[in-house]
């Protein structure tokens, strides 16, 4: 991890190394195909853990830097989108491993008084021995806050409803310019570090390698949408809806303005907000692909949905390790042990 942020971070220094080699100078625009799948372009870090905002404009400054020009309206429209809303902010503070560092200790106290308070109700008082009370609930605490923290650690691997997926939508634009972000963290030196990376990534080849992979599985199509059930039915999104009166919009388009009745808008005005919140709804969108769409469409929709979760695993240099050499034309895909195309396989279609 340290790695990959002093490599996304070059351009801070006076001389840097390009991915090619050659000495540049810091703020020096280099082209976009100098770089290859997999490597880090740029990063920006919260600035405090407590409050996890990244600053966006510094962010696509950065990437201007690195000879990628990208509009507004593909970069910080999305992204403020997708992480600036005060409810994901809390979810990344209660959610950071600093955070969860810090629990951990509090979750050990919490168990030993519950293990001993429990355990000492059904022992005799008079032969108990008090010492070896206390370490058979240190003990029983210290496994119950291991198998705890590591059910955390594992859940860290797997897709990520409120930040990951909620940045395939900010993957979609910036695929366009051959990029895919991630939100990453860690802790070093006791001081927790969140990141947004930005990696280079060209998604032709795998978009090719993932089509043929799944022309070659068309004659087992029943298989193929019982692992995309298996693997995706829980990824659902809910979200508000507003449904608005028909008859009611028309009514008020079939009159002039001039010719409506000033009581009837003045109290439709005042309850305008009431009647919003009433007509709120919620409506479940699955990204689950749909097994009828042609390969291609599947393939393009799979590797969007595991973009930010594979960009989050490749920084914290948490991928896993593919269970055989992969061929030689997916090989070459990207600098990392496991392309793209080979992480959505390993988790959906295998």
């Amino acid at each position: 991890m340290e790695e990959r942020e002093r490599q996304c971070n070059e351009e801070e220094r006076v001389d840097v190394e390009s991915p090619t080699g050659q000495s540049v100078t810091a703020g020096e625009p280099d082209t976009a195909a100098t770089w290859r799948n997999g490597q880090c372009v740029a990063s920006v870090s919260t600035s405090t853990w407590v409050t996890p905002t990244f600053d966006f404009s510094r962010c696509r400054t950065l990437l201007e830097s690195k000879g990628f020009q990208i509009p507004g309206e593909d970069f910080e429209g999305p992204l403020h989108l997708a992480l600036d809303h005060p409810s994901v902010r809390r979810y990344l503070l209660f959610n950071s491993n600093i955070f969860n560092v810090i629990m951990a200790p509090l979750l050990y106290a919490v168990l030993w008084c519950a293990v001993y308070s429990t355990i000492h109700m059904y022992l005799n008082s008079e032969t108990t021995n008090f010492w070896v009370l206390c370490l058979c609930v240190s003990l029983v605490s210290i496994i119950l806050t291991t198998i705890i923290n590591l059910i955390f650690h594992y859940s860290n691997k797997e897709i990520n409803m409120n930040t990951d997926v909620r940045l395939v939508g900010v993957n979609e634009h910036m695929v366009r310019h051959k990029l895919l972000l991630g939100v990453a963290d860690w802790v070093q030196k006791c001081r927790g570090k969140m990141q947004l990376f930005c990696v280079y990534w060209d998604l032709s080849p795998c978009l090719l390698s993932l089509t043929e992979a799944l022309d070659d599985m068309s004659f087992v199509r029943d298989q193929i949408q019982n692992k995309l059930k298996k693997r995706m039915s829980h990824l659902v999104l809910v979200t508000e809806v507003t449904t608005l009166d028909p008859e009611a919009g028309s009514q008020d388009e079939e009159l002039p303005e001039e010719e409506q009745p000033l009581l009837v808008e003045g109290r439709e005005r005042s309850t305008s907000t009431s009647q919003r919140e009433d007509s709120k709804l919620t409506k479940n969108f699955s990204l689950m692909p749909d097994i009828t769409l042609p390969n291609q469409a599947i393939a393009q929709q799979l590797l969007m949905t595991y973009s930010a979760l594979y960009v989050r695993l490749l920084v914290s240099n948490k991928l896993p390790i593919p269970p055989q050499q992969p061929s030689g034309a997916r090989q070459h895909h990207s600098t990392s042990g496991l392309c793209l195309c080979e992480f959505v396989e390993l988790k959906v279609l295998r």
